[in-house]
């Protein structure tokens, strides 16, 4: 696979499924963070680029994603000391496009949200459950 110093670039990629094996990764299980990055390197082209993919790409991008995934699932959670449970609680509600309102709701109460993200109210172990439950997470996430 012809590389650049900006990584692979799609025009280079294969339209054909045996020749993206050949060429760019042997469907296998990821073994180590060094195959982890390149089958991610792959996936970003190719996601980024998924209005373009033929029948055969399309399907070579479900299994790599597949295979992340259980690599992923398969990785200890990562502890970063520096990341609060207050991030983490906020970078659920961007990602689920959520307000401080919505977290009020979601807690039963419509100004509570508001309070929470700014530190005036801290999270009971009820909102940690009600949060896990709700995000599909860890209740260890939010503390």
């Amino acid at each position: 696979m012809n590389r650049t110093a900006a990584g692979i670039k799609f025009e280079r990629i294969p339209k054909d499924y045996a020749e993206l094996v050949r060429e760019t990764y042997t469907l296998r299980p990821i073994h180590d963070a060094a195959e982890y990055d390149n089958v991610c390197e792959i996936v970003d082209v190719l996601a980024v680029n998924e209005s373009r993919l033929n029948h055969d790409q399309s399907d070579f991008l479900e299994a790599l994603i597949a295979l992340v995934e259980q690599y992923d699932r398969q990785q200890p959670p990562v502890c970063d000391p520096a990341i609060t449970g207050l991030d983490a609680l906020k970078f659920l509600l961007q990602e689920n496009d959520m307000s401080a309102s919505d977290l009020g709701r979601l807690l039963g109460h419509r100004t509570l949200g508001s309070s929470i993200l700014n530190g005036k109210r801290r999270l009971t172990i009820a909102h940690i459950k009600k949060l896990a439950a709700h995000f599909k997470v860890e209740p260890g996430l939010f503390l």
